[in-house]
């Protein structure tokens, strides 16, 4: 498990260069094209991944919003055969964005009716 904290970890450094940069669209296509290994993912794999991020953003030095901490979880859960997608959406009135990451329709990193709150946007 700690081996894959540190990727984790390393995920949301490596992300968080991105945002600091304001480079959204690089973002966003690093996730979209990073590829799924063909990989058959373990029993509960999903759930030791999301625990993984989890803590590494325990551990993170300062707070990983939703983007960054999305973009790293749905990197990590391709790299071990996991089809998953990270989803952008938002609402109109009063404005506000999230994202969240879905495996097979079912949203994994946050609470299960987000798709419901935030329309949404575009899933990569």
């Amino acid at each position: 498990m700690s081996f894959l904290v540190l990727q984790a970890y390393l995920k949301l450094i490596y992300f968080d260069l991105y945002l600091a940069r304001g480079n959204f669209a690089a973002l966003y296509n690093k996730v979209r094209m990073y590829p799924l290994t063909k990989n058959t993912p373990s029993p509960g794999a999903v759930e030791q991944i999301c625990a993984a991020v989890d803590m590494a953003c325990i551990w993170y030095w300062k707070e990983a919003l939703c983007l960054q901490r999305s973009a790293a979880l749905a990197c990590l859960l391709k790299r071990y055969g996991v089809p998953a997608q990270m989803v952008i959406g938002a609402q109109q009135m009063p404005f506000k964005a999230h994202a969240w990451v879905e495996v097979h329709g079912r949203v994994v990193n946050d609470k299960a009716y987000m798709p419901e709150l935030y329309g949404v946007l575009d899933r990569c």
